[in-house]
């Protein structure tokens, strides 16, 4: 029987407990005739509460004065799985002062991470031990079993197990869907019949935040005429990545990173954190947002300088109202809010947000388009290497992979855009994944955009756009350049659908002179076709109807990719297929807004696959160079298992999900893969080059991958069904 004392400590309508008042008491109706049980619960470790080795559960007996462990983390963070008391005779090893080394165990060969929720199955027969981890056998013990005639002489018919207990001292854990069975049961089905729930922060929606090169982030704040607005989405996803699909909130607040006190509020008496509702800004506290299918988004505003506060950096952190768990809470990284840079000397020219309600395929009104890619005014064409002068990075971008250099040189490869990277190590990530982040622009000019300035170049200068490109001013050009994605987008389907492809061509060269930067040329160049194609795709497959079934929208997907992608053998899968449904945010019903998302990523990545270089992989069938649409979580997981990680080497492909168009990288192919380091690593393989070049003789793609000294196998795509 599995109990978890003292119900205050339980959100009961959840299912989750502390592990302090975990308690399994091991009855005859709970294990076989000859005491074997499973045991397995899921484990999530907020902090290391004393020096390693630390206990997670251990065993009580009536007839043993001292406790003994049979759950814990060893010094180097791997769980151990010890004997059980008068089921095995080595555990009487437990008892004496033996040291653990040298008590028979199972012991992982990987490390339990902090703050992620991790399934334990505990396996336990007269002969063996056997230890799961996510469902997976991670390792296997075989041991002695302890005879009848061994136990104590009041000739008692059963062994008298243990009660397991989890530790009241070193973790500070929680447990959720704690399970006991008889041996023999599928215990690896029992980590999807209830998976725990954890919010996160979607780092791939943030816009208009900048992040220096030692992982802080700087968001523009102080008084209402020079605070810019922000946005971010958290999720609340199961341990499976799946959205919890019911009515909740999400909240957030500003609090010192140093010790997470509350951040005061300002001399004039404002909330330091503050977001918009129909043009009126509340303290965000007093205005939380709506959970919708796993995700609540918001737009905020930070009105409290660091410099205010002794230079003292802030953090946000988003919880749900009323349930104070850790794994229901998540904080940003450090914030350095100041004030606008003396630089910023095109803020007068920087582009509004347009009303959410502009459709960009046709112009009608709906429901708003949400943009979550982060904005991108330099990319990378060639090398990355470390710049002197610049600190200040774009949050989220990716270091690409440095490859073709031999095979696409040209006269002006000199002068395309140079650009540099910064490496540094995801927070918190249990497997060393790392985070690779590029640069801002280096003439320093401000990339934000702001809801609060009252400058009048507003929605109107949108409008005022000329029919005909050849008439496109200076100011069009760069409100291009420094303007974020949505207005690069609105941007771009009103000039792309008055424009002649030469139009486009000069207005594409335009932006590179004064961006100083040919890597949004691709984009621009597929403009029209995919405004034009998209609207064709949509009117369709809609019937002109406001909304259409996902089931009824899937042939029409499949059909415009096809037409697109010249592969006869290979269509979207049930895999792809549902990627898409996540990147467009639909549920049955699919909106024109939902649609656009997908298509808007989707076409881009058609393109890059009807190229001779790329459109090779997708065909290929043994080996699969490309298994199908996939997410970094899914190329992570491929490259880890339970037994660690693959050999260095190691890679998967993958187009990133949160590069959609107009963003320069959206198309892209992302080679994930395990360094010499034994980490993961993300790199950006740009197509910009290719798609350029004039020679049409270079070498098969795939011949160049393996020649990269960081790459050596192709992994495998495992997904989680």
């Amino acid at each position: 029987m599995v109990k978890i004392l003292d119900g205050a400590n339980v959100l009961e309508e959840m299912n989750y407990g502390l592990l302090k008042d975990l308690r399994v008491e091991l009855k005859d109706s709970d294990t076989e005739e000859n005491g074997a049980f499973c045991f397995s619960f899921w484990l999530y470790l907020a902090n290391y509460g004393s020096p390693l080795p630390c206990g997670i559960l251990h065993q009580e007996h009536i007839d043993i004065n001292s406790s003994v462990p049979f759950l814990l983390l060893n010094e180097k963070k791997k769980m151990m799985l010890l004997p059980v008391i008068f089921l095995h005779k080595e555990a009487s090893m437990l008892v004496g002062l033996n040291p653990l080394t040298e008590v028979p165990s199972v012991v992982t060969q990987f490390d339990i991470p902090l703050k992620k929720w991790v399934h334990v199955g505990c396996e336990a027969s007269q002969n063996s031990l056997r230890l799961r981890v996510n469902g997976e056998i991670v390792g296997e013990k075989h041991l002695s079993p302890v005879l009848n005639d061994e136990l104590h002489a009041d000739g008692m018919k059963r062994r008298a197990l243990p009660c397991i207990i989890g530790e009241y001292q070193g973790f500070q854990g929680y447990v959720h869907f704690a399970k006991l069975s008889p041996s023999g049961l599928p215990l690896k089905t029992h980590c999807i019949e209830d998976p725990p729930l954890q919010l996160s922060i979607d780092s791939s929606s943030a816009s208009d935040i900048e992040e220096d090169s030692d992982g802080i982030w700087s968001i523009v704040g102080g008084k209402a005429s020079c605070r810019r607005n922000f946005s971010l989405d958290v999720t609340l996803l199961d341990a499976f990545d799946q959205p919890l699909i019911k009515e909740m909130e999400v909240v957030a607040s500003l609090l010192y990173a140093d010790n997470n006190e509350p951040v005061p509020e300002t001399n004039d008496g404002e909330a330091p954190l503050l977001t918009s509702y129909d043009g009126i800004e509340y303290a965000s506290s007093d205005r939380p947002s709506k959970l919708i299918s796993g995700r609540a988004s918001f737009k905020l505003k930070m009105s409290q300088l660091s410099s205010k506060c002794d230079n003292r950096l802030f953090r946000i952190r988003f919880e749900i109202p009323k349930i104070r768990y850790p794994f229901l809470e998540a904080f940003s990284p450090p914030i350095r809010c100041i004030s606008r840079s003396r630089n910023a000397r095109a803020s007068s020219i920087t582009l509004k947000k347009l009303p959410s309600g502009v459709h960009l395929l046709n112009g009608s009104q709906s429901p708003g388009l949400d943009d979550r890619s982060s904005e991108l005014l330099n990319s990378v064409v060639r090398e990355a290497k470390p710049s002197p002068s610049s600190k200040r990075v774009k949050l989220g971008q990716e270091k690409p992979f440095e490859i073709f250099a031999d095979s696409f040189t040209s006269k002006r490869a000199d002068k395309e855009c140079k650009s540099y990277a910064f490496t540094t190590t995801e927070g918190n990530h249990t497997y060393g994944s790392n985070l690779v982040r590029k640069p801002e622009n280096h003439d320093g000019s401000d990339n934000f955009s702001s809801d609060s300035e009252t400058s009048e170049t507003t929605k109107s200068d949108l409008m005022s756009i000329p029919s005909s490109t050849n008439q496109l001013s200076d100011m069009v050009v760069f409100k291009y350049c420094l303007g974020g994605l949505s207005e690069r987008a609105v941007l771009l389907k009103e000039i792309a659908l008055s424009a002649r492809e030469e139009e486009l061509v000069k207005f594409a060269d335009q932006v590179s002179l004064f961006s100083g930067c040919s890597h949004h040329r691709h984009q621009i160049m597929i403009a029209k076709r995919l405004i034009e194609e998209g609207i064709e795709a949509w009117n369709l497959i809609s019937q002109k109807n406001d909304h259409v079934l996902w089931e009824n929208l899937l042939s029409g997907v499949k059909e415009h990719f096809m037409k697109i992608v010249p592969c006869g053998t290979r269509s979207l899968t049930h895999q792809d297929l549902e990627l898409l449904r996540r990147i467009s945010g639909c549920q049955e019903l699919v909106s024109q807004d939902h649609f656009e998302k997908m298509w808007f990523w989707l076409y881009p990545v058609a393109l890059s696959l009807s190229q001779v270089w790329i459109n090779a992989l997708w065909s290929s069938a043994s080996p699969k160079w490309i298994e199908g649409f996939i997410t970094k979580e899914e190329a992570e997981s491929s490259l880890q298992g339970p037994g660690g990680f693959q050999v260095p080497g190691t890679f998967v492909l993958r187009f990133p999900t949160s590069r959609s168009w107009p963003h320069p990288d959206a198309g892209n192919l992302v080679i994930t893969y395990i360094g010499s380091d034994y980490a993961i690593h993300h790199r950006l393989l740009s197509l910009d080059l290719m798609y350029s070049s004039r020679d049409r003789t270079v070498r098969p793609l795939q011949d160049m991958l393996l020649e990269e000294p960081e790459l050596s196998r192709l992994g495998r795509i495992q997904r989680i069904h």
